[in-house]
């Protein structure tokens, strides 16, 4: 890492790689604490997925607005046959459907039909507000939560890999997609529902994950780590 601490603190644009299990919270509190700055990111990554998150430090702030549109690359995996409330495993697996139809032209066709300008839903688990509070605090409550629909562009949904029940899959898409919603989405278009088991964001824009800093990396550079809760999914990832 060729940035002092001071010249973060005065304005930085840092690449992060979010570990698994970590909030984006969290590892804005972790880079805050090392750095006493000032610091705002360009947009969350669920508990559950790892990968590419964009920081600006000090005066660096003020070009987030400059980041958070760009468009976004993942790889991960879906998981077909079953469904979860939170459309990966931050809840359990349930519903156990059929697979045995699912050929992988049916996945590939599938795959097509989300290519392009879509609608969806974003999760009820998820960080939207509603009159000032996140739903996803309303849809623990059991509160009924209304979602609008939304627009997102998909400009890759290539199918990488398939070792059913999962399939393992890369996307290019607009800012705002919500992947959850997209896995779910694929699972009830093959007749067999799903959930995303494992997702990692590997580009925004022409920043790439190979640029990115670890958390090991500014640990050995700024110091230990604070005591971090690590939130594990539901069941045992194979």
């Amino acid at each position: 890492m060729n940035l002092t601490r001071e010249e973060i603190k005065e304005g930085a644009t840092l690449l992060l790689d979010k570990p698994y299990g970590w909030t984006s919270f969290g590892l804005i509190t972790q880079i805050k604490r090392w750095t006493k700055s000032k610091i705002g990111h360009a947009g969350t990554l669920d508990p559950l997925a790892s990968g590419l998150m964009i920081c600006c430090t000090g005066k660096f702030t003020k070009k987030l607005t400059g980041f958070i549109g760009l468009p976004k690359e993942y790889t991960g995996i879906i998981t077909i046959g079953h469904t979860t409330d939170t459309y990966d495993l931050e809840s359990f697996p349930q519903n156990n459907i059929p697979i045995s139809h699912v050929s992988n032209k049916l996945i590939f066709d599938t795959a097509q039909k989300f290519t392009g300008e879509i609608e969806q839903f974003p999760p009820i688990h998820s960080a939207i507000k509603k009159e000032g509070t996140p739903v996803y605090k309303l849809a623990r409550k059991g509160e009924p939560v209304e979602m609008k629909s939304r627009k997102s562009i998909i400009a890759v949904f290539e199918i990488t890999k398939i070792n059913l029940p999962d399939i393992y899959f890369k996307v290019s898409c607009s800012s705002g997609t919500y992947i959850r919603s997209l896995a779910n989405d694929f699972g009830k278009e093959l007749g067999t529902g799903a959930y995303l088991k494992s997702l990692r964001r590997t580009k925004i824009g022409d920043f790439k994950i190979e640029d990115a800093l670890s958390i090991e990396e500014l640990s050995n550079e700024f110091g230990a780590l604070m005591n971090v809760r690590i939130i594990q999914p539901k069941i045992e990832i194979q």
